[in-house]
C-alpha cells in the first residue's frame, strides 16, 4: 500500500498543472516545461532528486530546461571553503543538466579569479543585462538566453538587485571594476524582445518587491522567475497579467512553469511549487557525486561543545562576537544579522563545518579606535537601513527606543557592568571586513586589518573554552513606545 502511495504521489507531482489546452487555428501547440530553483547557496543534498525529477519528466516531454534565480553559491563548505571554491556547485549543476542562470549578488563572494573559472566550466549560460564588468576581470555576460524549444526561441532576460550604493549586496572589493545600472531602466532597452520573439521572461534576483514593480511598469513580460528575497510562491502572483514565480531557498522547492505556446507565443501558463522531499527518485550517479564533495574529513573535527541549543540570530551573533572580541582583543565586536547564515545549532558537538555554515564568507576581522559616540552612530545609522535590529554586540548592550511623534529614536548603550558607554572615550571595536566597507558609521580610524578571518575567530575560541552556552542570549532590544489612545 505505501509503495503504491508513493507511486501516485510522484505521478502527481510529475503530472500536476500540465492544463488541457483547446486547439486554435493554426500552428500546433508547443508545451515547454521549465524547472526553476532560486538562492540554493550551494546546498548539495537536493541534486540527486532534481536529475531524478527532471529526467522523469523528459521521459515524456520533449521540451524541458532548468534555471536557476541567483545566489548558486556562499553556504556549504563542501563548496565554499574548498581549495578549488564553487567547483562542487558547478559541476552538480552540469550534470543536473541545467540550461541556464542569472547573476546573484553572492555569486561575487568567492571573487572574481574563482567566479571566471566557474563560468568557464559552467554548460549552461549565465546571464546579466544590467551588469557592466569593464576593467574587472570577469567577462561580459550576455544580458538575455534563448530556451529553444523546436523551431520556437524563448527569450530570458537576467536581472540582478542593487543595493543603496548601486552594487549587489555583496563585498564592495568582490565587484571591483563591474559597475551596475538600475535593473528597472535597463529593461526598458529589451521589451523589444517581446514584439520580436512573440514572449518574454525575467530570470530575476530582484526579490518579490522589485519583481511586482517590474511586472507592473513591463507588462511585456510573460513571467517573471525570481530570486533573493527567499519567497515561496505556492500560487503564482499575477501582476498586470505578468506572473511571478519563486522557490523559496535552499533546494527545498522547486518549481515547474508549465507553458503552451501556439503561433510563437504563450496562450497557457501555470507554475507547480514541489517539495523535493516528496519526490521518492534519486539518481545514484548524482548521488554518487553528492557523497564525493562531502567526504572532506577535516570538516567533521569537532570545534566545542553547545550545552544547549544556540536558536536565534541573537544567540549566535553573540556567539560570533564573543569569538571575534576574545581573538582581537578588542573591547567590543559587532555582527552584522545578514551574515549569520543558519538558524541554530544543537545541543552538543559543534563540528567545523558548523562555523563554516554560520559563518560562510570569509571575512577578516578590522579593529578601529571608536569613541562611544562613534559606536552609536554606527548602531543608528544600521537600524535606519534595516528598520530593525541588525548589529549584535559583544562587551555591551544596547536599547534603541523608537521616539514619540515622529522624534528621532536614540540608543541607549551599556558595558558589562551595567555602566553606560562614554561617548567621548575612545574604545577597540573589531568588525568584519563586510562591515567595515559597506556600512556607514563615523571613524577617522582607518582601521587595522588583522590576519584573521572571522570564522578562525570562532574555531580559536571554541577550542579555548571547549563548552559554551549561549541560550537565549539577547543583547540588543527594540523599544517602542505605547501611543496614547
Amino acid at each position: 500500500m505505501k509503495k503504491l502511495l508513493s507511486f501516485l504521489l510522484t505521478a502527481f507531482f510529475l503530472t500536476a498543472s500540465n492544463p488541457v489546452f483547446s486547439q486554435q487555428s493554426g500552428a500546433p501547440a508547443i508545451e515547454v516545461l521549465i524547472l526553476h530553483l532560486n538562492d540554493m547557496h550551494a546546498k548539495t543534498e537536493g541534486f540527486a532528486r532534481i536529475k531524478y525529477l527532471a529526467d522523469s519528466l523528459r521521459r515524456n516531454h520533449p521540451h524541458v530546461f532548468i534555471v536557476a534565480a541567483g545566489d548558486n553559491f556562499t553556504g556549504n563548505p563542501y563548496v565554499d571553503m574548498v581549495s578549488d571554491k564553487g567547483f562542487p556547485m558547478i559541476a552538480l549543476m552540469n550534470q543536473a543538466g541545467f540550461n541556464l542562470s542569472c547573476f546573484g549578488n553572492h555569486e561575487f563572494d568567492l571573487g572574481q579569479a574563482f567566479l571566471e573559472k566557474r563560468l568557464e566550466q559552467a554548460k549552461f549560460q549565465f546571464i546579466c543585462a544590467n551588469m557592466n564588468t569593464g576593467s574587472s576581470g570577469l567577462k561580459q555576460p550576455k544580458p538575455y538566453f534563448f530556451l529553444k524549444a523546436g523551431t520556437l526561441q524563448i527569450p530570458v532576460l537576467g536581472l540582478i538587485e542593487i543595493n543603496d550604493k548601486g552594487i549587489p549586496d555583496t563585498h564592495p572589493s568582490k565587484v571591483t571594476g563591474i559597475t551596475f545600472s538600475d535593473p528597472l531602466k535597463t529593461t526598458g532597452e529589451y521589451v523589444e524582445l517581446k514584439k520580436k520573439y512573440g514572449c518574454l521572461i525575467a530570470l530575476s534576483h530582484l526579490g518579490i518587491e522589485t519583481d511586482e514593480k517590474l511586472a507592473r511598469e513591463f507588462p511585456q513580460f510573460d513571467v517573471i522567475i525570481g530570486g533573493h528575497s527567499h519567497t515561496i510562491l505556492k500560487k503564482p502572483v499575477i501582476e498586470n497579467g505578468v506572473m511571478i514565480v519563486q522557490a523559496g531557498s535552499y533546494q527545498r522547492f522547486i518549481g515547474k512553469l508549465t507553458l503552451i505556446f501556439q503561433g510563437g507565443r504563450i496562450i497557457e501558463k501555470s507554475d507547480t511549487l514541489i517539495a523535493l522531499e516528496s519526490l521518492n527518485g534519486t539518481d545514484p550517479g548524482m548521488q554518487a557525486l553528492v557523497r564525493s564533495f562531502e567526504n572532506n574529513p577535516e570538516f567533521e573535527k569537532v570545534a566545542g561543545i553547545a550545552n544547549n541549543n544556540i536558536s536565534g540570530k541573537q544567540s549566535l551573533g553573540a556567539l560570533m562576537t564573543d569569538a571575534v572580541a576574545w581573538a582581537a582583543k578588542a573591547d567590543f565586536a559587532f555582527q552584522n544579522k545578514g551574515g549569520i547564515r543558519i538558524q541554530s545549532l544543537p545541543e552538543g558537538e559543534i563540528r567545523v563545518k558548523d562555523i563554516y555554515r554560520l559563518d560562510p564568507f570569509g571575512n577578516q576581522v578590522v579593529i578601529y579606535k571608536m569613541k562611544g559616540s562613534e559606536i552609536g552612530s554606527m548602531i543608528m545609522n544600521s537600524y535606519k537601513k534595516e528598520r530593525d535590529i541588525d548589529l549584535v554586540p559583544s562587551g555591551l548592550t544596547y536599547t534603541i527606543k523608537k521616539g514619540k511623534n515622529r522624534e528621532a529614536a536614540e540608543v541607549k548603550m551599556l558595558d558589562r557592568s551595567g555602566k553606560a558607554i562614554d561617548k567621548d572615550k575612545s574604545y577597540s571595536v573589531a568588525l568584519n571586513s563586510y562591515i567595515s566597507a559597506a556600512y556607514t558609521f563615523d571613524h577617522p580610524d582607518t582601521g587595522t586589518t588583522l590576519d584573521l578571518t572571522t570564522e578562525d575567530c570562532l574555531i580559536l575560541y571554541l577550542g579555548y573554552k571547549h563548552k559554551v552556552d549561549y541560550k537565549d542570549v539577547e543583547r540588543a532590544k527594540l523599544k517602542i513606545p505605547k501611543e496614547k489612545n
